[in-house]
């Protein structure tokens, strides 16, 4: 018969059972720990032993000096360890629901208690068995024989360091090597090393599992090795790594997500049990974004609940459970391992076991909102406090929320509430927000971001995928459906596991209905299928469009809006995952966060040892194609101009030079300091700032260093920075690399001196720059050197600083005197001249097009009229000086009275309306030689802007020498 409810309750508290009170009344008295009957028996047996476990939180150091005592006052070790437990959580409750110790305190408490205790059955076990068969030895290794080693790998929260006060805990053994042992010292005894280990087992099992008169220390479950409870107790590393391989299930990813080994404690401090990572990683984390795990999360969760309801069933009480129920402790951790999954692959910086900072590196991550981060981690904290105070009262490995009045008014006044209704609305309160978000994880269309048709289609049983799409075509467009209608005959379309073809059906049912509503055009259906076509293999991207519509619907829109996204997708693929970001029309490329993600990627990568160069390589490639691709989509939404545009992409060639410089050298085998004396000055676009998509990069090298080899260390280093900047990995590349502005171009050294580019630019000596270096030199940029800081706080400065002026500071003093050098107007007119000539015969326009760029009145036109005024008249002029770009700068020449009034803005906007048609055609991938008429009003300011500055119509200036 159900509670009425008091006054203070509200209907949410329906999630309680009707065996609980929701609302006593009256203020609760204080807490104290000695409520739990637990306590009460640990103080009555073990009342001359409670002094022995130091003063304070139990740590590691005070619980080894209470075990030595023990051992000392008689007892044996495994006696020993049980009584150890009884004063350790006696000594939590205490702290816990009098003292309000933090969440931290008790898990790690817990957590090293059963470092400890397994440990010590380890030493016992290995000592008694090694007397009757002799040490396990490695049987297939070369030279002098060596040890067999044993991991016990610690899963779940004692993995994670997070164990509760009353928690089995849940291991697996794997030991290195097959072998035999030497047998005892009569010779006698041999077995093998599969034998001799699971002999170690269950001895373990009996040291700490074992129910005596002082109790167990753990109870110990296996049933997450390999195979189950069906397969071996103990199994080697070899057979792991193939199991892994071949039998490896979805939900036993997340159960070794937070594997560690955590005993025996020589092997972890030796580094030799890190070996078990390399089978661990490649199995829970998938080099690619990895969409496929959400439907056997789905199933996981479903078949807890179920079980949970079916325990539930006779047992209204049952319903409670603040781990299993509907909004509790498992939600948080699936919900954080779900992300962890999917994306730990390629984002090394997320494999952390704790869920607390797990989910504190979602949220720096931007894959969780800051404020569904703090809600959940505010959840978890609270909820398993609850769990600890519940499972104080009895010893029980229990999560159900007591049904004893008084029970249940000890756990609300020991979590510092001043009542049990304010309690119970926290504690509804939580679970709700944690379902909520955990729903919107799992739901997919539930939320309702699918409103067509195909969200909701069933699987089919045995149908064949063909016959789906084939029922499909009648309802799509034409092309569509003769797109579709090839894949019918596609083996890769029928080599599809079932569930895939399932997701491929639905996608395609969810384009037409979108195609029917007018929500997506027929040209993007059409590039979407051609983009999906060489991915059918790779079936995570089609998991992650069915999962996420919303990243469906917008990468329609995408590949609607232009051709070459649908190119830049096909070569990088997982790029796509950035649509599902709500943030990602709204924010801009930040330098200062994507190197500090690169620096965490790769901390997080030699943390494990895997920060080998091409893994390093990849994410720098990861890394630069997730932001070329957020800037790709922000620009065709038009939230962002070219200019802006080009600014990003500028800058994120910037932030990925500074990253590959520090990179580099930290692995330039023949280093002779910690950081190079080295600089790197742009040119062109990058120099200018107006680098375009696939825009390669003019960058030229110089040094100073005064150590003896400095040239030969510098040259390959060089060499190594271009090649990790332009070689091809399964990644693909960065950036194609131009060093012909270096002096004397392609036939100069590679990198030079900065004294010796000093002087070639300022015309010092035999060997000097000409004028079209000059008028480079216009939109040269010092990209980093000397005093270069990192852009992040916690990354040293790459370049060493030497005492004096700095590189920086010197390279714009020399590119202030060549820029102000005196010069003769005229002769300067005349050779800028020549140059444009000598440029526009090698790229002449065929017919009566307009080339936006070569033809006369064309962009080309614009940067020569600049540069010239530039070179000859920012000696009177200071303003002109800094490369402020080519809109600015024909701004400012007109506020200096250098061309008539309108002229210099009527220049600037038609170049910025020359460079937004190149830069649309080149997303189009169409031609930039397009009908004069277009640009008719444009191209007649800039020729305005040339015979005004240059004394001739651009076409009309005289041919180039022979």
């Amino acid at each position: 018969m159900p509670v009425r409810l008091s006054p203070c309750s509200s209907p949410e508290v329906s999630l309680l059972s009707t065996n609980v009170n929701p609302c006593a009344t009256g203020s609760l008295t204080p807490p104290r720990a000695e409520h739990s009957r637990f306590v009460q028996r640990v103080r009555r047996r073990y009342v001359a032993e409670l002094d022995f476990l130091p003063a304070g939180e139990p740590v590691r150091d005070s619980m080894h000096a209470c075990l030595e005592r023990l051992l000392a006052g008689g007892l044996s070790t495994t006696a020993a360890l049980r009584v150890l437990r009884q004063l350790v959580l006696e000594r939590l409750a205490v702290l816990d629901c009098e003292q309000s110790a933090t969440l931290a305190v008790v898990t790690r408490a817990m957590t090293e208690l059963a470092e400890l205790a397994l440990d010590q059955a380890c030493t016992l076990a290995f000592a008694e068995l090694d007397a009757i068969h002799g040490a396990p030895q490695c049987g297939d290794t070369e030279g002098p024989s060596q040890r067999a080693q044993l991991w016990v790998v610690g899963m779940g929260k004692l993995g994670a360091r997070e164990l509760n006060v009353s928690s089995d805990i849940d291991l697996v053994y794997v030991y290195d090597h097959d072998g035999e042992t030497t047998g005892n010292a009569q010779g006698r005894g041999s077995i093998s090393n599969h034998e001799y280990f699971g002999k170690v087992v269950k001895h373990i099992y009996n040291s700490v599992g074992e129910t005596t008169e002082h109790g167990q220390v753990f109870r110990v479950d296996l049933a997450l090795r390999p195979n189950g409870n069906s397969g071996p107790s103990a199994v080697s590393l070899g057979a792991l790594e193939e199991y892994f391989l071949v039998q490896g299930r979805e939900w036993e990813r997340f159960a070794w997500l937070k594997s560690r080994v955590i005993a025996p404690a020589a092997s972890v401090r030796d580094g030799s049990a890190s070996a078990l990572r390399g089978a661990v990683l490649p199995f829970v984390f998938r080099r690619y974004l990895d969409y496929s795990v959400f439907d056997a999360l789905r199933i996981l969760h479903r078949q807890i609940r179920d079980h949970a309801s079916k325990r539930a069933a006779g047992n209204p009480g049952r319903a409670n459970d603040v781990k299993l129920s509907r909004g509790g402790i498992r939600e948080i951790e699936f919900t954080v391992q779900l992300l962890q999954v999917v994306r730990g692959g390629q984002f090394p910086e997320l494999r952390k076991r704790p869920t607390l900072a797990a989910l504190e590196r979602l949220c720096q991550a931007s894959l969780m909102a800051p404020n569904v981060a703090e809600a959940l981690a505010q959840a978890y904290d609270f909820l398993r406090r609850v769990e600890h105070r519940i499972q104080y009262l009895d010893d029980q490995q229990t999560h159900l929320i007591p049904t004893r009045d008084d029970d249940l008014a000890w756990v609300a006044a020991s979590m510092g509430f001043p009542d049990l209704c304010a309690f119970l609305h926290a504690l509804d309160a939580h679970r709700e927000t944690v379902a909520q978000e955990f729903d919107t994880l799992l739901g997919g269309a539930a939320k309702g971001q699918c409103q067509g048709k195909g969200c909701g289609a069933k699987n089919g049983g045995a149908r064949n995928a063909v016959l789906d799409l084939q029922a499909v075509l009648a309802e799509l467009p034409e092309a569509f459906a003769a797109k579709i209608a090839l894949w019918c005959e596609n083996p890769r379309v029928q080599a599809l596991r079932e569930d895939a073809q399932v997701r491929l059906v639905r996608l395609v049912q969810r384009t037409g209905a979108w195609l029917q509503e007018g929500r997506v055009s027929e040209e993007a259906a059409l590039r979407m299928a051609d983009w999906v076509e060489p991915l059918f293999r790779r079936e995570s991207y089609l998991a992650l469009l069915q999962e996420r519509p919303a990243v469906h619907e917008r990468l329609l829109r995408l590949l609607g809006a232009a051709r070459w996204p649908a190119r830049y997708l096909l070569k990088h693929p997982g790029v796509i995952d950035e649509l599902a970001s709500q943030q990602l029309l709204n924010d801009r490329f930040d330098p200062v966060q994507f190197e500090a993600e690169l620096e965490s990627r790769m901390a997080a990568l030699k943390s494990t040892g895997e920060d080998d160069d091409e893994e390093l390589l990849n994410i720098l490639r990861r890394a630069h194609h997730a932001e070329v691709f957020r800037t790709l989509a922000r620009d065709l939404e038009k939230v962002l101009t070219v200019e802006e545009v080009a600014d990003d992409l500028t800058a994120l060639a910037d932030a990925v030079l500074r990253v590959t410089t520090r990179w580099c050298w930290a692995r330039l085998k023949n280093r002779h300091r910690p950081s190079p004396r080295i600089a790197i000055i742009a040119y062109g676009k990058l120099g200018g700032k107006e680098l375009g998509y696939g825009s390669d990069l003019d960058i030229v090298f110089v040094f100073e260093d005064e150590h003896e080899n400095a040239p030969e260390i510098y040259a390959m280093f060089v060499r190594k920075l271009i090649g990790w900047l332009t070689v091809k990995t399964a990644e693909g590349d960065l950036y194609e690399i131009d060093t012909a502005l270096r002096p004397n171009g392609n036939s100069g050294l590679l990198v030079t001196t900065y004294e010796a580019y000093a002087r070639y630019q300022l015309q010092r000596g035999s060997n000097t720059a000409w004028t079209w270096e000059h008028q480079a030199m216009t939109r040269a940029r010092f990209v980093l050197g000397g005093d270069e800081e990192s852009a992040v706080d916690s990354v040293p400065a790459p370049l060493e600083v030497a005492p004096g002026p700095s590189l920086r500071e010197r390279f714009d003093e020399v590119r202030e005197s060549v820029i102000t050098a005196e010069r003769d107007p005229v002769a300067l007119a005349e050779e800028i001249r020549a140059m444009r000539a000598k440029v526009r015969s090698a790229r002449p326009v065929r017919g009566e097009l307009f080339d936006v760029k070569h033809s006369a009145g064309g962009m080309v036109d614009v940067e020569f009229a600049v540069q010239y005024i530039v070179l000859a008249y920012s000696r009177a002029h200071p303003e002109l000086r800094p490369n402020t770009g080519n809109i600015k700068l024909l701004r400012l020449i007109e506020k200096a009275g250098l061309v008539p009034p309108g002229m210099g803005e009527d220049a600037a906007q038609a170049y910025r309306e020359l460079r937004q048609i190149q830069h649309q055609a080149r997303l189009d991938e169409a031609p930039t030689q397009i009908a004069k008429e277009r640009v008719e009003s444009a191209a007649a300011a800039v020729r305005a802007l040339w015979l005004h500055v240059l004394g001739a119509e651009p076409d009309k200036s005289p041919a180039p020498p022979a």
